[in-house]
């Protein structure tokens, strides 16, 4: 599975996901302002659905049969590069620096429970339409 095309589909994808994290942060934070990290929560909320889906949707009883290279390229290097929990952390510090206490751990609690359930959502739809 560790072949040359495997990591070259990964990091073709990938830059994909960080091409579409950046014009979807940068969509936000023009929209709505850069107080609150919106982008970065969206980012992450609809990457861990997304994850959810697909992995949902892609294991051995999914339904959805995927070759291992479009698996890992999807979940590994779309997603990799979409969502931004290195961006959540940098900014969330950046939050508490400046005295902003209340909106740090607001991003921290929506950035966890939410990605966790979306990703719990993303598995139920699967699931539902894996069941028919």
């Amino acid at each position: 599975m560790n072949t040359l095309t495997s990591y070259l589909a990964v990091m073709v994808i990938g830059a994909f996901g960080c091409a579409a994290r950046m014009w979807m942060s940068f969509f936000l934070a023009d929209k709505y302002g850069q107080a609150f990290p919106i982008g970065t929560l969206a980012v992450n909320v609809l990457g861990c659905f997304i994850i959810g889906l697909f992995a949902g949707v892609t294991r051995p009883d999914g339904g959805l049969l995927v070759n291992p290279i479009v698996r890992n390229a999807v979940m590994i290097g779309f997603l990799g590069g979409f969502t931004t929990f290195s961006s959540f952390g940098l900014q969330t510090v950046a939050l508490f620096t400046d005295g902003e206490w209340f909106f740090g751990v607001l991003n921290i609690v929506l950035s966890v429970v939410l990605c966790l359930v979306a990703v719990w959502i993303g598995q139920v739809i699967a699931l539902t339409v894996i069941r028919g």
